[in-house]
């Protein structure tokens, strides 16, 4: 849970430096036509949000599936889950907008490989209660939608971020994955295992 704590008092700090210096924001911000003169701006940029609207909503999906997350697959893990969805959702950010800031892409990385490693973990959509792995899903519609109807929203690296964070889920799902199914949820608890699991805590 360190890195997800960090990344939020890190996120909430820099939106209060881009409110108190003048030009801090045009000075990290990712700006496609730099992006070779300025390449570290694909990861300052991931700190920076537009207004308090978009901190709020991109810190709370960090809270609630980052803490998740890291909980699942370790610190060491998450961070570069983290920085290579991030990093990764920018350069595709680049090849749509002129310029892009936030940390949904490599927030969407975080819930691409929950999709995987999570796939019946309930969350809500919209207002709806639906599986992970069916959120997932209705967000790249979402994000699709967003290419035919413009918002604002950079839903080119929305996408990036979850493909990333769902191929990383397929990698570690051997590992940390949770059953797909409710059938294979049940075929996980063998015989012998619940036997060790008496074994070892009822008698």
């Amino acid at each position: 849970m360190r890195a997800t704590l960090i990344l939020l008092a890190a996120i909430g700090l820099v939106f209060v430096l881009q409110f108190a210096i003048s030009g801090f924001t045009e000075a990290f911000v990712l700006d496609s036509s730099e992006l070779g003169a300025r390449p570290w701006t694909l990861v300052t940029a991931m700190f920076l949000h537009g207004d308090f609207a978009h901190l709020f909503y991109n810190a709370l999906a960090l809270l609630l599936f980052g803490l998740v997350l890291e909980s699942i697959i370790g610190t060491r893990r998450f961070w570069l889950l983290y920085f290579i969805g991030g990093i990764l959702a920018g350069i595709v950010a680049t090849l749509f907008y002129p310029a892009s800031l936030g940390a949904s892409g490599a927030i969407f990385a975080v819930l691409g490989m929950l999709a995987v490693l999570r796939p019946r973990m309930i969350v809500w959509v919209a207002g709806f209660p639906m599986p992970m792995v069916v959120a997932a899903f209705v967000w790249v519609a979402i994000d699709l939608v967003g290419f035919i109807a413009p918002s604002g929203v950079a839903n080119a690296a929305h996408i990036a971020g979850l493909l990333f964070g769902i191929v990383a889920g397929f990698a570690l799902r051997k590992r940390f994955g949770a059953p797909f199914t409710r059938r294979a949820a049940r075929r996980v608890l063998s015989k012998g295992a619940i036997d060790k699991w008496e074994d070892e805590w009822v008698r």
